[in-house]
């Protein structure tokens, strides 16, 4: 455990990598990409954003994940008040023929087609479930950072999931009246769900948002630190079978700010049903 602390703590930092910030407009696709300077046969993972916010309230996310060698771009797609989940995830894997498909940066950049991943927070979380659910054999694992429920719901694709999952809980946080982390953990077997502390659900989200005229949370640079490491030790084990991390990847194994959650443990589901009931007028 002690080992894993530290490679929590080192995580929580900038890694090794200078970084090369791109535009996925080049292929098309409205986004962001970051790779780290050089390096051929690299891991990707598309991540998808939360409602109401576009790419660029992830750059630093980005940017940390391809410090730590893993190419990380984001369709800044579905921002409107009513997006698609499922246009979001088809536009993941937009993002994931991209990145594999065309020679990065300078020409001395690659990501291998059997080391990528999908990722997202909160709406895009859920997207990222259906992403990976339609790209069978593509996909490595997912992560889905704070997701919320969406229509259609992301359970029914998460039942056919058979690749490695992450979900990131908030239980203490307000916004988890719309977290679907708990369904998802239920339907989707492969996948760890992780009660993470000291964190707000929305807090991943970096800068300034709309959202917050409608009182939901605003950046958390706390939540920003935990989830990064979390997620980049994930996928530094799962995209590139990097042992040293695998802690973070072992169901068994309680992390630094992040417990392991029994989804079928007690009844959050039900509970959070009747604060809602209570809510309506």
């Amino acid at each position: 455990m002690a080992k894993t602390k530290k490679l929590f703590a080192a995580l929580t930092r900038r890694g090794p990598h200078r970084v090369l910030r791109g535009d996925l407009a080049f292929a098309g696709l409205p986004g962001l990409v970051y790779t780290p300077e050089k390096g051929m046969n690299l891991p990707g993972v598309a991540f998808g954003h939360d409602w109401l916010v576009a790419a660029d309230r992830y750059a630093g996310t980005l940017e940390h994940l391809a410090s730590w060698g893993i190419v990380a771009a984001a369709p800044s797609t579905e921002t409107s008040f009513a997006p698609s989940a499922l246009n979001l995830a088809f536009d993941l894997g937009t993002t994931l023929d991209i990145i594999t498909g065309v020679r990065l940066g300078p020409g001395k950049i690659s990501v291998h087609p059997t080391k990528l991943g999908v990722a997202g927070h909160g709406f895009g979380g859920s997207a990222a479930v259906f992403a990976a659910a339609g790209m069978t054999g593509r996909v490595k694992a997912a992560a889905a950072l704070f997701p919320t429920v969406t229509k259609p719901a992301a359970t029914e694709p998460a039942s056919s999931l058979r690749v490695p999952g992450l979900i990131l809980a908030d239980p203490g946080d307000p916004m988890s009246l719309r977290s679907n982390a708990v369904e998802l953990a239920r339907a989707w077997k492969p996948a760890t769900l992780r009660e993470v502390k000291k964190v707000t659900a929305g807090g991943l989200v970096e800068g300034r948002r709309v959202a917050r005229a409608l009182k939901l949370p605003g950046a958390d640079k706390g939540t920003q630190k935990i989830v990064r490491a979390l997620l980049t030790g994930y996928l530094l084990h799962e995209l590139t079978g990097d042992k040293a991390y695998r802690d973070f990847a072992d169901p068994e194994v309680a992390l630094p700010k992040a417990d392991v959650l029994d989804p079928f443990s007690g009844d959050p589901v039900e509970l959070e049903n009747k604060v809602v009931a209570l809510l309506k007028p």
